[in-house]
């Protein structure tokens, strides 16, 4: 049996040069950051990334780089590789276990809305049996409201059953916590990870991971103190800080998210570079980030 997935997770923000190449400075940089602010594992290239406006081989570049000089070690990654076409998936996933990636957090192949859930087993299988390598470790990422399909309990249950040392991890982010808790329920023995933090007290009391969640960018001190109050029991504790928590999480939503995090780290940093995003997405303002600054902590 594989050993359990747990703890705080930091989906990466991906920050752009104004030329939109990915500033590599300053990736390496947050990434340290976060890590010293008590991340167990950062993820690269998920939603909060921009994954999508990134092409494989930057992705592969930026875990290179990101083990290479030391940012971080390769059993602190966990980056997304999940595309639509199975071979860009398959040449991630093997291109992460080859560095020692301690998993790959993978989307169902969006696009194709309407695919079943055998569908999706036969694509998942699929994957696992070309990856070939035992060392594999695969978290499910649902977040069906941006790729216009989840991965269901059933199916977490499934494949978690057919592959018990390799599907062992699932990042909920669609915002349902009967979802979250469905899969719990289903795979007892599964690192289920909310994707926001005031979501990991109602999870870890059921047995759930931990979370993965935009708001470690910014808040990761803060979380990771929470995370170590619940798992340790000190529920008064945790407690008082679940407000702040709370408040912190609703700015960022409430800012879009990634223009809110990224105007963050521009008003903290002092580098304008992070305001850039991808097209289609818009550039952040630096306004954006006055309500996290205000609930910080």
């Amino acid at each position: 049996m594989s050993e359990r997935f747990c703890g705080v997770i930091t989906p990466l923000l991906t920050p752009y040069n104004d030329d939109l190449s990915i500033a590599e400075d300053l990736y390496l940089e947050h990434a340290s950051l976060c890590l010293s602010g008590g991340a167990h594992y950062l993820s690269p290239f998920g939603t909060t990334g921009e994954a999508p406006s990134n092409t494989s081989s930057e992705r592969m570049g930026i875990l290179e780089k990101l083990i290479s000089s030391g940012a971080a070690e390769p059993g602190q990654i966990m980056p997304g590789t999940g595309l639509c076409a199975f071979e860009d998936t398959l040449t991630l996933c093997r291109h992460a276990v080859d560095l020692g990636c301690a998993a790959v957090m993978i989307l169902p192949p969006f696009f194709y809305v309407n695919a079943s859930d055998d569908g999706l087993y036969g694509y998942f299988s699929r994957l696992i049996h070309a990856v070939g390598l035992d060392r594999l470790r695969v978290c499910l990422y649902n977040i069906p409201q941006m790729a216009g399909i989840g991965i269901s309990p059933d199916l977490a249950a499934r494949l978690n059953a057919a592959f018990p040392d390799i599907v062992v991890a699932y990042k909920d982010s669609s915002g349902a916590w009967e979802n979250t808790e469905a899969v719990i329920r289903a795979v007892p023995g599964m690192s289920v990870f909310p994707g926001a933090e005031t979501a990991m007290a109602r999870a870890i009391e059921l047995g759930g991971g931990g979370c993965i969640s935009a708001s470690c960018n910014s808040n990761i001190v803060a979380i990771r103190r929470y995370y170590d109050m619940l798992v340790e029991g000190r529920h008064d504790k945790a407690e008082q800080m679940r407000e702040r928590i709370g408040a912190h999480r609703s700015a960022v939503a409430d800012g879009g998210l990634i223009p809110a995090l990224k105007s963050f780290k521009s008003v903290q940093t002092g580098d304008r570079r992070w305001l850039n995003l991808r097209p289609p997405l818009e550039n952040a303002k630096p306004k954006f980030s006055a309500p996290l600054e205000r609930t910080l902590g």
